[in-house]
């Protein structure tokens, strides 16, 4: 698939890192690094556009090495971009660790992934089909 990118950041467009990889790291386009207080959180930018063919979204993920070496994920993860959105994608970052984290101008700070998605149509009802499960949640099926 081909989706038109408008990538005004001073990095290389998003590439898969591997060849079996879905998601494509994002840099944050910043001239300066901005430090994350614990528990804040910031709007970073990546500088690219993009334009999505209808029926896909883009999901903006968190990078699993932040979360678990410094404890910074995105914030909405995942966030989406919608096919008719035609602003800057940004990146809700947030330190959830008791140590302020720098943001270099450049770093990898989330990965996007495209997927296609289904619309739905809704229909009204009063009643629900039977199901073992029924409406156990939170924990019903065990720790």
């Amino acid at each position: 698939m081909v989706v038109k990118v408008i990538n005004r950041s001073a990095y290389e467009l998003p590439n898969y890192e591997t060849p079996l990889a879905a998601g494509m790291d994002v840099r944050a386009d910043i001239a300066e690094g901005i430090v994350l207080a614990p528990l804040c959180r910031a709007l970073v930018p990546t500088g690219l556009f993009v334009e999505l063919p209808a029926g896909y979204e883009m999901q903006v993920r968190p990078r699993s090495g932040l979360a678990a070496k410094y404890g910074v994920t995105v914030l909405n993860a995942p966030g989406t971009i919608d096919a008719d959105y035609r602003g800057e994608i940004k990146v809700i970052l947030v330190n959830l660790s008791d140590t302020p984290f720098e943001i270099k101008p450049g770093e990898r700070i989330a990965q996007i992934v495209v997927a296609r998605h289904e619309r739905v149509e809704w229909e009204a009802s009063e009643t629900l089909s039977d199901t073992a499960r029924g409406a156990g949640g939170f924990g019903s099926t065990g720790r």
